[in-house]
């Protein structure tokens, strides 16, 4: 830490955990900070990776109930 209270950050943690984002979150604790890289998450990346073994359906009421006995 230099005396404006900057830290210094090592270059290869940052090529290998930063990026070209340049952006992190520092998440104060009680008695230490924790720097975590922010990462643009794909919310579309498991889509169409759940099966629930039906192919439609016809009444969401009795889904729901075969769901819950099933207890998936």
């Amino acid at each position: 830490m230099d005396s404006q209270g900057r830290l210094i950050l090592p270059a290869d943690w940052r090529e290998a955990e930063i990026g070209e984002s340049q952006e992190l979150y520092v998440i104060k604790r009680k008695g230490y900070l924790k720097i975590v890289p922010k990462r643009r998450v794909d919310l579309t990346e498991n889509f169409d990776k759940v099966d629930l073994g039906v192919e439609n359906i016809g009444s969401w009421k009795q889904f729901e109930k075969k769901f819950h006995e099933v207890g998936v």
